[in-house]
């Protein structure tokens, strides 16, 4: 399932409601967005990172607020991990424009896990300075408040897709609804929130009953969101990707293959594999009659052409792409050694599946 870039897309989530009004006059609104959003003088944004339109759905009695809100489903990006959908949320751009195309990058530094912003286990802040790295602002250039965990103030992917931006930070999950309230209160027109226990829980568990417990937790977050709303204000709620439970053990490429490959990167149920030079033929015609059962295996050309990325790559972004990626159909994961914190996941995101590009798209107005 390829993203819907230029409709319903987190890509277009922030550019759309920034300009609901204008939209609504002219009669443009999408149908993805809920009316009753059109007309609020102040709208909260509050992504919650992991929480998939197919697991909620399927779940519906566990969450009677965030099913009873208005809206549906709409498509995460590729490939839908964290690092790329938050920054194309935040920027209001394709992966291909903001050049955050992955949560593992190789990088002339080396491969930079763009979460923890380090490369080769050390900082890579000097070497890679993060508000260069990001090719778009977030919000346009505007500065809203951000309402997220106070940890991540300072970090390097902060940096990255939030440079700029005032932040407002939360120790605890039940200081959301108040920090709401209070950007509020302050007049501002548009807020973002985030919140990432349902990924967390999701990683560590799976999608069974903590997962459920988790789900349980966050929809009551949500009806904490909605009660903190102004008058006239309306609260939209999405998330950056699905998850799908995995098989517990990860596969491990053949080691033929092995020679054949100068490097690894990407994540488990999206790994580029960069070839030696001259082999990418041989080593894309390999993995498709080898892999071909449990994953989407393509040329990293295919896919820009095929418009995984929503558009043409900058050639400083392509450049951080491998020759041959393993994309995630069946429910498994692709191990790379030099990664080995993957081993404790037990749900993963990152692939085309339904389960991980659909996303919640929800709203309600105070």
């Amino acid at each position: 399932m390829l993203p819907d870039y230029g409709g319903a897309c987190l890509s277009e989530v922030v550019p759309v409601l920034y300009r609901r009004r204008e939209l609504a006059e002219a009669g443009e609104l999408p149908a993805w967005l809920p009316s009753a959003v059109a007309e609020a003088r102040q709208v909260v944004l509050l992504v919650l990172d992991g929480l998939g339109w197919r697991q909620l759905v399927e779940r519906r009695q566990l969450a009677p607020t965030l099913t009873s809100m208005a809206g549906g489903p709409i498509t995460s990006v590729a490939p839908t991990t964290t690092a790329t959908a938050l920054t194309s949320i935040a920027t209001g751009s394709a992966p291909a424009r903001h050049g955050i195309i992955g949560y593992r990058l190789a990088t002339p530094a080396g491969i930079l896990n763009v979460l923890r912003w380090t490369a080769g286990g050390k900082d890579a802040r000097a070497s890679l300075p993060p508000a260069r790295f990001r090719r778009t602002a977030p919000f346009g250039g505007r500065t809203p408040p951000v309402i997220t965990r106070a940890e991540f103030a300072g970090s390097g992917f902060t940096e990255a897709h939030l440079h700029g931006v005032p932040l407002v930070g939360w120790r605890a999950p039940s200081s959301i609804g108040v920090e709401i309230a209070r950007a509020l209160r302050g007049g501002a027109e548009f807020v973002y929130a985030y919140y990432d226990g349902v990924d967390k829980i999701a990683h560590e568990h799976g999608l069974r009953e903590h997962y459920d417990a988790e789900l349980r937790f966050t929809d009551r977050l949500v009806a904490d969101a909605i009660a903190a709303l102004a008058p006239g204000a309306a609260l939209v709620v999405t998330a950056d990707h699905g998850q799908v439970e995995v098989a517990r053990q990860p596969v491990v490429l053949d080691e033929d293959l092995v020679c054949e490959i100068a490097l690894l990167s990407g994540e488990g149920r999206f790994r580029w594999l960069h070839a030696r030079p001259g082999r990418d033929g041989a080593l894309l015609a390999a993995c498709q009659a080898r892999y071909g059962e449990l994953a989407w295996v393509r040329h990293r050309e295919e896919l820009v052409t095929e418009g995984w990325f929503g558009g043409e790559l900058a050639p400083e972004v392509a450049a951080l792409l491998g020759d041959v990626a393993l994309v995630a159909s069946a429910p498994v994961a692709f191990y790379d050694p030099a990664d080995s914190g993957e081993l404790r996941l037990i749900s993963r995101h990152g692939s085309l599946t339904a389960d991980e590009v659909l996303v919640p798209l929800l709203a309600a107005a105070a």
